[in-house]
């Protein structure tokens, strides 16, 4: 290849790079990026009540520096990026890497898996906070400017947010864009007022030395520790960093955050800290009060774009977690709709959108401050980050063969950290703490009901069941009469008669000629490629076997899967075949499993779940469905 080849491919590469990195930043680092409009002030203003001071400001400045440096650049970027499930990242697909193949290795794994899903439920919490606290605290700027505006405060967040969710049915592909180079702005006018204001007090560079920070804990004692739950706000993008990996790879995401996102929010975190030590006063809101007053509407303008770009990575976010646990099996089939035929990952989930929507409206009438809705938020990221550091361990032990004692070394120094901000956060529990837990309890209650109510519900399908092989075998000592035609049964264990097969035949006596019974697993990956899409067994007398794979990133489509299917003697026309589904009338029954309360709630789920017609893009005029009454 000649040097003028390589250079072409070489810029081509960095203009796709270039590309990639101003898209991830106004995807994934909307959330940390926003946190500068209320961090800084709940360490001094907040219900913790530490004392404005030369020793406190530079002491809070360094946890600030140290926490960023520890968490962001180190934990996250360095070594937890490196966690990805072929490309995808996320706790829930953290959690698909330490889950077993075998079964039988399952009851090791049982702690983990509990507490990757728990770490799942808790991140629900932080989709509705997120929402809520950013526009708020960007809204609140206009009382600032005039004390005119500080009666619509909620009202003008309330019609934002409304706004906001409601142009979630369209999809952002067509938006997301600009959202990068707004973002860009952000960042430049962020780094831009902390030089303005550093240069007035130049002395607060001194908080890069940890010292400051050790002093600060020696002088203040306990109430300096809890301060860390407030400093903990600096950090709380860190999770949302990684769930948004699959998006552009680790390469953009790292280049963004050392080169624009850590310089700009350093900056602008010593900027409020040097306002603070030239006036006191401005802790009511200092991130404001760096800027000149012409300046403040503008300010607010933009502030309020970059808290919904922020919460629209967060929206998101959630979407793709509801997916991933519907195709993991943790939750009933819900209605997902994608928005764009480019992009997989642009989706909208209707009943998340509006349970978000609700929840974020909720939240700002009731606190009715973004301080008071800091008190809430970080309980339910700290507790996520712990549990990713105990799963990043057991992937860099088992699937990664690192030394032990480095990967000692590494979790214990992540787990200090991640467990001093856990203790600091535990104290919001009373003033509002409670809850993101309580969204979080009922989350995994939902997510793990529904996994045990499956598992009791296959057990109590096969008690009845006929192995296919046998079922087969019988056939060919009375075949019985056969018409043109394919059908499709789809089952959940393709070993076994399906129940619908099995009834169809006891009351019609009539099978068609290609019979197919079908069964969908999702795998432990985010994608399946084409040639592994499906696997078919010739099982005799017009029988076969089929099973198709989806990764747990993708929405199951049957029609198009069989379509692409080229296999010797099946016809896959899909107007002409008859896809057979069992439908199962659920009752609360004697049987041991579960209690009785869990039982009518996965009842309740399944009879609200999407019928297997939508969720699978089948065509309903050629659908029948077998209802079976089942005890539980």
């Amino acid at each position: 290849m000649t040097t003028a080849h390589t250079e072409e491919r070489n810029q081509q590469s960095g203009r796709y790079l270039l590309g990639l990195a101003i898209a991830a930043l106004g995807v994934v680092f909307g959330d940390i990026g926003t946190s500068p409009l209320y961090a800084l002030r709940e360490c001094f203003y907040g219900g913790y009540g530490i004392g404005i001071s030369h020793a406190n400001v530079l002491g809070v400045l360094s946890l600030i520096f140290w926490s960023l440096l520890f968490v962001i650049s180190i934990k996250y970027l360095i070594f937890v990026l490196q966690a990805d499930n072929r490309g995808e990242g996320g706790i829930l697909a953290l959690t698909a890497m330490v889950t077993p193949v075998r079964a039988s290795a399952q009851g090791g794994r049982w702690l983990l898996i509990i507490l990757g899903l728990f770490g799942a439920a808790l991140l629900y919490g932080d989709g509705m906070i997120t929402p809520a606290i950013s526009v708020l605290s960007a809204v609140e700027g206009l009382g600032v400017a005039t004390p005119l505006f500080t009666a619509y405060v909620i009202p003008i967040t309330i019609v934002i947010l409304i706004g906001l969710f409601m142009l979630q049915r369209h999809g952002t592909a067509k938006v997301g864009a600009i959202f990068g180079p707004i973002t860009f702005i952000w960042f430049l006018i962020l780094a831009v007022l902390g030089v303005v204001n550093i240069a007035k007090q130049p002395a607060v560079l001194a908080a890069v030395s940890p010292l400051p920070a050790l002093a600060f804990f020696r002088v203040n004692g306990w109430q300096g520790f809890f301060i860390l739950g407030a400093v903990f706000l600096v950090v709380t993008g860190g999770e949302a960093l990684y769930a948004d990996m699959g998006h552009f790879g680790t390469r953009p995401i790292r280049l963004v955050w050392f080169v624009i996102v850590l310089p700009a929010l350093l900056l602008n975190y010593f900027g409020q800290g040097a306002l603070l030590l030239d006036h006191p006063d401005g802790i009511t809101n200092p991130f404001y009060q760096m800027a000149p007053s012409w300046a403040l509407l503008p300010l607010v303008g933009l502030a309020t774009v970059a808290t919904v770009i922020a919460s629209q990575a967060v929206i998101s976010g959630a979407f793709s977690l509801s997916v991933q646990a519907v195709q993991l099996g943790y939750s009933p089939r819900i209605k997902i709709d994608h928005t764009s035929a480019e992009e997989k990952g642009q989706i909208y989930v209707p009943i998340i959108n509006w349970g978000l929507m609700i929840a974020c409206i909720g939240l700002v009438i009731g606190f009715g401050s973004s301080s008071n809705l800091a008190a809430a938020y970080g309980v339910a990221v700290t507790t996520t980050m712990a549990v990713t550091t105990l799963l990043f361990y057991v992937v860099a032990r088992e699937r990664w063969q690192w030394p032990v004692p480095l990967i000692l070394l590494l979790t214990a120094g992540f787990l200090i950290i991640d467990l001093a901000f856990f203790g600091a956060n535990m104290v919001k529990v009373l003033h509002g703490g409670w809850f993101p837990l309580l969204i979080a309890a009922g989350a995994f209650t939902l997510m793990t009901t529904w996994k045990r109510g499956r598992a009791m519900l296959g057990q109590r399908l096969q008690r009845g069941w006929h192995p296919l092989a046998a079922f087969i075998r019988d056939m060919e000592k009375e075949i019985p009469m056969r018409v043109p035609g394919t059908a499709v049964y789809m089952t959940g264990n393709i070993d076994f008669t399906p129940p619908a097969l099995f009834h169809n035949l006891r009351h019609n006596k009539v099978l068609h000629e290609q019979i197919v019974v079908l069964g969908v697993t999702t795998e432990e990956r985010p994608h399946v490629e084409a040639d592994e899409r499906v696997a078919i067994e010739v099982m005799g007398l017009g029988f076969y076997r089929m099973i198709i794979r989806y990764g747990f990133m993708e929405s199951p489509n049957i029609p198009k899967a069989l379509a692409a299917v080229n296999e010797p003697g099946l016809d896959f026309r899909i107007p002409e075949i008859t896809f057979f589904l069992g439908r199962e009338t659920l009752v609360v029954g004697p049987e041991r499993g579960m209690p009785d309360w869990r039982k009518r709630l996965f009842a309740w789920l399944s009879r609200n779940a999407m019928g297997a017609t939508s969720f699978f893009h089948l065509p309903p005029g050629r659908v029948v469905e077998i209802g079976m009454h089942i005890d539980l």
